[in-house]
């Protein structure tokens, strides 16, 4: 994708910066006030720093927030082998270029995983961990086997612009109602074909799915020790709610500090659609943890 084409697109322009660490260049959101407890926010396959065009806001008077767009997605540099260990390790970099150290990470879908990863491995020390429809677990029904489908995708080179060039002939609104659940705005699904039909930002997802390796993020579970918030919308198509179930109970059987809310009507999209509420439940765990 072309800033200078595609870049008058992005929500929250101004936020926008590039910053080349861990051998990628970045494109990266930064925003509140400098003082403030620093809050990364990590998107899902698939999606980009436009995922938190709506929550992103309200919770900027309370936090320096960091948005990345995850390695081949949006404007961010593609990474030789985007496996959950070197995405952390590229996003703990691009941390320390920037100079900042998150007191709280949230991540939606395969970005709680990457959350999950960076705090299990090492690579950051947050105060808590968010989860917003965590990607944690093998899906029910499929197993392990979605890595292994993307794998056989993303082989085959032209793949990305004969998955690009389809979506041209599908509509978008049926497909993300299909894909998630959620009922998404005319504005959102309008950002969502734009990525579809680009065949660089679909390589970049498939290329993440087909380097993702669920028994390294299950093993995560193991690692996290300080306190986290799972939201999961109980409409969701794209992971089972009944995952942030499996994961609450596994935290707390090893002591940490978990709390779980299971969000009625909402898809895996829950915090487009409804970026008010959780805001009010992102500010409420950070005050009762100690975060602000």
């Amino acid at each position: 994708m072309r800033w200078d084409i595609d870049g008058r697109h992005v929500p929250h322009q101004e936020w926008s910066r590039f910053v080349t660490a861990g051998g990628l260049k970045w494109h990266v959101q930064v925003s509140g006030p400098q003082d403030a407890p620093v809050l990364l926010l990590v998107h899902g396959t698939g999606a980009t720093t436009h995922s938190f065009a709506g929550l992103a806001p309200l919770l900027s008077s309370h936090f320096r927030l960091v948005i990345p767009d995850l390695p081949g997605h949006g404007f961010t540099q593609k990474m030789q082998a985007p496996d959950p260990d070197n995405v952390a390790k590229a996003l703990a970099a691009l941390l320390t270029a920037l100079n900042l150290t998150p007191a709280l990470i949230l991540g939606h879908s395969v970005g709680a995983a990457i959350a999950f990863m960076l705090t299990a491995g090492g690579h950051a020390q947050p105060q808590a961990i968010i989860s917003l429809g965590g990607a944690l677990l093998p899906f029910e029904g499929m197993g392990k086997a979605y890595p292994g489908l993307a794998k056989a995708l993303f082989v085959n080179p032209f793949m990305p612009s004969i998955f690009s060039f389809s979506t041209r002939f599908q509509s978008m609104p049926d497909l993300l109602m299909r894909w998630t659940g959620s009922h998404s705005t005319r504005e959102q699904v309008a950002y969502y074909e734009r990525l579809f039909r680009n065949p660089s930002h679909t390589g970049g997802a498939l290329s993440l799915m087909a380097h993702w390796d669920l028994d390294t993020i299950e093993r995560s579970i193991a690692g996290i020790h300080c306190p986290v918030l799972l939201l999961h919308g109980e409409r969701d198509k794209t992971v089972p709610p009944s995952t942030s179930t499996t994961v609450a109970h596994r935290l707390a059987q090893r002591g940490t500090h978990v709390e779980h809310h299971g969000l009625p009507g909402l898809g895996h999209l829950a915090h487009e659609e409804a970026p008010e509420r959780h805001a009010q439940l992102v500010e409420q765990f950070a005050r009762d943890v100690g975060v602000i």
